[in-house]
């Protein structure tokens, strides 16, 4: 960690400069005015002018361009700057514009040197409510209350009316009586702790790969309670930039900068009581290599938060990838978001158990190209022995698509105490009962719920209550009214769209397909990851059946079905249970009554996973052409004939080719004949 105060300037040390760190816990000295503090490791590292430091300045000025500043920097206790302060202070370099998210505004170069996407805005707004309701949980602890702007007297947000008109005389006075005693809670929080300030108690976070270091500069604003923020990047680059943002933005006594790899960082902090309590990691593509030195640098009972970006292997189309990052085989199917999630959660949960510390999923979301999970760890060897019961592999039948769970371990009582073996299985035969096709063997994955639903309800009061507090408020009301009304006993899902397509019939509407299990009673819900999705506790036998009365109803020429095709199979057996389609008010869902934003259009043109930062900038031609050329590939297919024209024709090779100058490839006999030379 970094530990730099308002009185110094805030600099960045790059990799390079190893040879020189002094003794940790060195007293801090004054240097001269416009000389650079160089720091590195865990405690405050200085030196005093030399040849060295007059290295360090002309390579830092060298590579950032960066105009001298002389400016002394106002103490923590004062206001922040003002856009004039800023002017004064800080420069624009050329090609360099000011990009605003939140109440954060961030100096952002026009080439590709440091890495930022726009549409993530979402998942910065997420992570400022999220971390924002921990630091009120874990400050109360303290006797500090929080100071949010803009917030009002929070109430518990409930979306299910028939709850509200069903208590009863009693339950409301329990319900005033438990109001009261929070109000006395309240009361007892003596200080107060606001967003900007340095609070001596509070919350030390640490953003291991932070690029332009705008999330860090949003939670030094928008975020109280924090002691401290380490905003580290590899990239010197990077590392600079976020030098100035802090700079700019008047964060310098909250953010410091670090410019070491993220894995090191995080290893030199573990087991110490300098641990960092809040852990933000987020990588440009898969987190993998960084989870074993985050669940032992995070501090007890800390938060960890993880997105992943690396869809297409978490999603089936590499399993073999995803089985040597993660540890588990993932699969092609239609709930692949939502087992990308628990994925994720066995990988992390099975690193913390080596070290013998377990973690508790606070809020675990699929959205957009990319996974959000939030989960405190903590310590616990008596816990961690549960572990294996959490974890299932996944039977997925690559006919219809039926899938069964199968516990790696058990849990038997035992008297006073649990008894812990392994689970007996398998749960399926060796071909599927409904359609005679084999079976798809995927996982393990977190079979335990995927949210806190009380610290859900927390955050979405806290986002519901103060809507001008971030620019994504609707969406994230809407996302996390959704995850209120998931199933938490529940993993994976069907979707309706998918049951359809496998007996080749209409698709049943969503609400008539919801009532017909409400009236078999089954309980059911929707899924945030996936917006036909069906998760519900019914077995695959009712599922079935449901989906052979409603093939009755609109009946399909079985004339044109194969006699091995699943649906052929399925539908020639007769419905053991008479479905009901008639409509049910609790059908509906109330985050789909109150037309809440669940699921949202793309945001701009060109959108989701953005190039790579490179230490040169820019992005090539090619790519650029290649997000053009498949945008919108489904819905606009490309007219244009003549891109394939530098390709040789198979046909035209074979001289069966029937389309002469018409064809989209080239008849060239030249290039016909260097391919045979070839």
């Amino acid at each position: 960690m970094l530990l730099c105060t308002p009185r110094f300037i805030p600099s960045v040390i790059s990799h390079h400069l190893t040879h020189i760190r002094t003794h940790l816990g060195r007293k801090k000295q004054r240097l001269a005015e416009g000389s650079l503090a160089i720091t590195r490791g865990l405690g405050s590292m200085e030196t005093t002018p030399s040849s060295t430091d007059t290295k360090v300045t002309s390579m830092e000025a060298e590579m950032n361009a960066e105009p001298q500043v002389t400016a002394s920097f106002a103490p923590s206790s004062e206001r922040p700057y003002t856009s004039i302060d800023r002017d004064k202070l800080i420069e624009l370099l050329p090609g360099e514009t000011v990009v605003k998210e939140g109440k954060a505004s961030i100096l952002f170069p026009s080439a590709n040197e440091v890495f930022y996407n726009p549409v993530q805005e979402f998942n910065r707004d997420l992570t400022c409510a999220v971390l924002t309701e921990f630091a009120r949980e874990w400050m109360a602890k303290k006797g500090v209350k929080l100071l949010v702007p803009g917030e009002k007297e929070r109430m518990v947000v409930s979306l299910s009316e028939e709850e509200q008109e069903s208590v009863s005389g009693l339950a409301a006075e329990e319900m005033e009586e438990e109001e009261k005693e929070k109000k006395n809670g309240e009361e007892e929080l003596t200080a107060t702790a606001t967003a900007g300030e340095i609070c001596e108690d509070g919350l030390r976070v640490l953003e291991g790969l932070s690029a332009s270091g705008l999330r860090s500069v949003r939670f030094a604003l928008e975020v109280p309670g924090l002691r401290s923020i380490t905003a580290n990047d590899f990239s010197f680059k990077a590392a600079a930039l976020i030098s100035r943002n802090a700079r700019y933005n008047g964060v310098e006594h909250l953010v410091q900068t670090s410019c070491r790899d993220a894995s090191m960082l995080m290893y030199e902090m573990r087991g110490k009581k300098q641990s960092y309590d809040v852990i933000d990691i987020d990588p440009y593509g898969s987190p993998a290599s960084f989870l074993d030195a985050a669940v032992q640098a995070v501090s007890e009972g800390g938060l960890l938060c993880v997105t992943c970006t690396d869809m297409a292997v978490m999603a089936g189309n590499n399993s073999e990838t995803c089985y040597s990052k993660y540890g588990s085989m993932s699969l092609k199917a239609r709930y692949c978001h939502e087992m990308a999630l628990r994925i994720i959660l066995h990988s992390v949960d099975q690193r913390a158990a080596v070290y013998q510390r377990y973690i508790r999923p606070l809020i675990s979301i699929s959205v957009d190209f990319y996974i959000r999970v939030f989960m405190q760890v903590h310590t616990g060897q008596a816990v961690v022995k549960n572990s294996a019961s959490k974890q299932a592999l996944v039977y997925n039948c690559v006919g219809c698509g039926s899938f069964h769970l199968q516990r790696m371990g058990k849990k038997t009582p035992n008297g006073k105490h649990m008894k812990f073996s392994a689970a007996t299985g398998p749960p399926v035969g060796t071909h599927c009962e409904h359609c005679g096709q084999r079976h798809q063997l995927g996982g393990p994955i977190w079979a335990e719920p995927l949210h806190d639903v009380s610290f859900v309800q927390k955050v979405l009061s806290a986002v519901s209550s103060n809507p001008s507090r971030f620019g994504t408020a609707k969406r994230i009301e809407g996302m996390l009214s959704m995850v209120t009304e998931e199933l938490e006993d529940v993993p994976l899902y069907y979707t309706v769209d998918q049951l359809s397509s496998i007996v080749h019939c209409n698709c049943p509407p969503l609400l008539q397909f919801r009532s017909a299990l409400l009236h078999a009673k089954h309980r059911v819900s929707l899924s945030h990851a996936c917006k036909n999705a069906i998760k519900t506790d019914a077995p695959p036998s009712v599922i079935w059946d449901i989906m052979r009365s409603w093939e009755k109803a609109n009946p399909v020429n079985r004339e044109k079905l194969s006699e091995t095709s699943p649906a052929f199979k399925i539908l020639s057996k007769e419905p053991s249970l008479e479905a009901c389609f008639t409509v049910r008010e609790d059908a509906n869902p109330q985050s789909r009554k109150q037309h809440l934003t669940r699921f949202q259009e793309n945001p701009q043109a060109f959108w989701g996973p953005k190039a790579r930062a490179r230490a040169s900038g820019g992005i090539t031609t090619e790519l650029d052409e290649k997000r053009k050329m498949f945008q919108n590939k489904r819905k606009h297919r490309t007219t244009d004939l003549l891109r394939h024209k530098h390709q040789p024709c198979k046909r035209f090779k074979k001289g069966i080719c029937t389309h002469g100058d018409k064809c989209c490839y080239s008849h060239d006999p030249e290039r016909k004949e260097a391919d045979k030379t070839d």
